[in-house]
């Protein structure tokens, strides 16, 4: 027995085609695929002069069928349509959804007044709220050297293995590699004037100095400095930000400061094992190129490098690491709570970060240019 309820489409033949609707023309009768094809094959080729339209038979209407209609004619009403009165609202508000039109947007060049004077807001929004979030911090580290007890301990500890241990691989890598090439390059240079023994000045001071604390800082910022804005940008998608101000939780004592600290603590000790590491490459290298022992090298190194240098690549590992944090939050509080904001926020963090590793490099080089030579 047929459901007398079912959507159903007839057509009169005749000099003016007569169309007529009856059953309910809704999502549950039109959830079945087989129904829904039928309907829009017989829509789409009913005559496009179909002279009368009938609905007054049909039982109930919502906007997915209303919406069937509405395609058939064109996206107009027909000259003839019977309509029941309790379905006039359903097509009114359909029609002025589509005459609602979104103005294109406004594509300005970056280089108009207008685009320089966007880039000037948005850069002073950054700046202010990263300095926000430095006074915060500030006021952070008061409390918890006030009440070191109450201080959020395991969040340290756990961000400390996260940060520093499970990074030890990735920088032990690199850092040997990049300790084989410049050993390479070096050697090949020094011997073609006869300096073979420099070669333990170049490598010592270029990696104690700057590429042991430049490149775990890139790898931190990379690796870390994303996993941090990506956590709290989830944070910030699933509403655990505004949960726990609710429940009187403030973000930075919990959040960044446990972040600041442990990245303050574990860089300089990464900058330690890259340099290490990074020599036993160059070790190893000149071995190989110039035949110089590793004994001659680890004698040598001591009077190569002053201890200064030692002291500016811990300090540079420590700022570096706070910066990182530092921004590596700031985005990640800046994060819309959506998808779309997530990976943008992400991508712009580690760029940032590595930015502004590089900009406080070029500082220390300048501030301390004639300490540890």
């Amino acid at each position: 027995m047929p459901n007398e309820q079912a959507p159903t489409l007839s057509i009169s033949k005749g000099t003016q085609p007569a169309v007529a609707a009856a059953g309910r023309w809704q999502v549950n009768a039109l959830a079945d695929p087989a129904t829904m094809r039928a309907l829009r094959n017989a829509l789409q080729t009913l005559p496009k002069d179909a002279g009368t339209w009938d609905l007054t038979q049909v039982t109930g209407l919502d906007h997915i069928g209303a919406q069937l209609f509405w395609n058939a004619w064109g996206k107009s009403r027909p000259r003839r349509l019977a309509l029941a009165p309790e379905h006039e609202e359903v097509f009114q508000r359909i029609e002025q959804s589509g005459a609602l039109t979104l103005p294109p947007p406004e594509k300005r060049p970056w280089y108009s007044l207008r685009g320089i004077s966007l880039l000037i807001h948005d850069f002073s929004g950054h700046l202010i709220s990263f300095v926000g979030l430095i006074g915060q911090l500030a006021l952070d580290l008061g409390t918890f050297l006030r009440h070191p007890l109450r201080g959020p301990w395991k969040e340290i500890s756990a961000h400390i293995f996260h940060i520093g241990y499970q990074a030890l691989g990735i920088t032990a890598l690199v850092g040997f590699l990049i300790g084989v090439v410049l050993s390479y390059l070096s050697a090949q240079q020094l011997h073609t004037f006869g300096g073979d023994i420099y070669l333990v000045n170049i490598l010592g001071m270029s990696i104690v100095r700057e590429l042991g604390p430049l490149l775990a800082a890139i790898l931190v910022a990379g690796r870390s400095g994303s996993a941090i804005t990506a956590q709290l940008g989830v944070m910030r998608v699933t509403e655990e930000l505004d949960a726990m101000l609710v429940m009187g939780m403030p973000h930075g004592f919990r959040l960044i400061m446990p972040r600041v600290l442990a990245l303050a603590v574990s860089m300089p000790l990464l900058v330690v094992w890259t340099d290490a590491v990074a020599l036993l490459g160059g070790m190893a290298a000149a071995k190989l190129e110039l035949g110089l022992s590793a004994t001659y090298f680890l004698q040598e190194l001591p009077a190569a490098v002053p201890l200064p240098n030692y002291w500016i690549g811990l300090g540079k590992g420590v700022v570096f690491g706070c910066l990182i944090a530092l921004v590596a939050c700031h985005f990640g509080l800046r994060i819309k709570p959506n998808t779309e904001s997530l990976g943008q926020g992400t991508t712009l963090s580690v760029v940032t970060a590595i930015t502004v590793v590089i900009l406080a490099d070029a500082v220390f080089a300048i501030v301390f240019k004639g300490v540890g030579f």
